[in-house]
């Protein structure tokens, strides 16, 4: 079996990861996604207890016991490039033997569930409310570096393209599916189900213009009244589409959950934002440790 060169899997000297500064010992498999480093905190405050803590630039990660589930939880920061560093290297701490650098010959699968803010696209979904991504959809075209076709939506990815007469000089959208298995877990009468979008940036990419002119102002609504299958494009947020790729090549299951604090199809927002987002916590951890 091939060794990985040093070059291709970076250690730290004290034999961590790179970039998260963790060892295989300091991370469980069961493990939840946040994008601000604060609200690793936020999360970890709800376990039982805490076995392990370090931050290395914006990854920070708690791991602990939650009603005798062992979970860790991350903050990836904000956007795919940022989701192909975290996600590469927990399969490197699950999968690869690092002292050896060589493939683990039994693969270990890990659950990752992403607590995410987002702000709904539709009318009907209002803030506060829960969204669970079915899809995601990226517009950000970090998984086509990778051999991914065989995992991907074409005919939905077909129907979104000629519905919006998507520029052939940006990125073709991508469209992954989640783990099913997570999705029953997470699933309730309270929480809305459809298309997590994921841009690769909050301003021109998400249709906000300041001072820059955007290539297609009328982008956001043909996304809005868009539908493939009886199924929705609900959210917009800048992390899902990545997360689902990744995680399905890899072999993980990942599902991803947007506390809704924006709605902008009627231009509201959430009076006190950190209590849905406190509350889809509280929902995340019941459900991931049943």
């Amino acid at each position: 079996m091939n060794k990985i060169a040093p070059s291709e899997l970076i250690l730290n000297p004290d034999g961590s990861i790179y970039h998260l500064n963790l060892k295989p010992e300091n991370v469980a498999a069961n493990i939840i996604f946040v994008g601000d480093q604060n609200r690793v905190p936020k999360v970890a405050k709800h376990f039982d207890s805490i076995e392990f803590e370090t931050q290395k630039r914006e990854f920070r990660t708690i791991t602990g016991m939650f009603k005798g589930t062992r979970m860790s939880v991350i903050s990836t920061g904000i956007g795919p490039d940022n989701i192909d560093i975290v996600i590469n290297e927990l399969d490197a701490l699950f999968n690869i033997d690092l002292e050896n650098r060589i493939v683990k010959e039994t693969h270990t699968s890990l659950n990752i569930v992403r607590i995410g803010t987002s702000g709904s696209l539709q009318k009907d979904i209002p803030v506060d409310s829960f969204v669970l991504a079915k899809y995601g959809l990226g517009f950000d075209g970090m998984l086509h570096s990778y051999d991914c076709e065989h995992i991907l939506e074409a005919d939905f990815e077909d129907a979104f393209i000629k519905h919006t007469s998507w520029s052939p000089r940006k990125a073709r959208p991508y469209i992954v599916e989640n783990s099913n298995s997570l999705e029953q877990k997470l699933a309730s009468e309270k929480v809305f189900v459809g298309v997590t979008a994921t841009a690769g940036g909050f301003y021109g990419p998400q249709g906000r213009v300041l001072r820059l002119a955007i290539e297609d102002p009328e982008l956001n609504s043909k996304i809005d009244n868009f539908e493939y299958n009886d199924v929705r494009i609900t959210n917009l947020e800048m992390e899902t589409s990545a997360i689902y790729g990744l995680s399905k090549l890899l072999g993980h299951n990942a599902c991803s959950m947007n506390a809704i604090i924006a709605n902008r199809a009627n231009g509201t927002f959430s009076e006190d934002p950190y209590k849905p987002v406190e509350e889809l916590i509280i929902y995340t951890l019941n459900k991931l440790s049943q």
